[in-house]
């Protein structure tokens, strides 16, 4: 099972349909919030779906402290 932080830039297995397949992590908890990085959508995932759909992650936020 991979970690996840706020911040982190991952690929998603199914593309959004405005092309992109690259999600910014925004919110993390029982629920997982994410970003589309081609047009801006926020989309709420359950933390099960999440990690299933989610191929590689691109950039990691290794800073632990919050975004604000």
């Amino acid at each position: 099972m991979q970690e996840f932080n706020l911040g982190d830039v991952v690929l998603m297995k199914k593309q959004h349909p405005c092309g992109s397949s690259e999600w910014e992590v925004i919110r993390l908890g029982a629920d997982i919030k994410i970003k589309c990085l081609g047009c801006g959508r926020l989309v709420m995932l359950p933390r099960s779906k999440f990690q299933k759909g989610i191929k590689k992650i691109v950039s990691s936020n290794t800073n632990k402290e919050e975004i604000l």
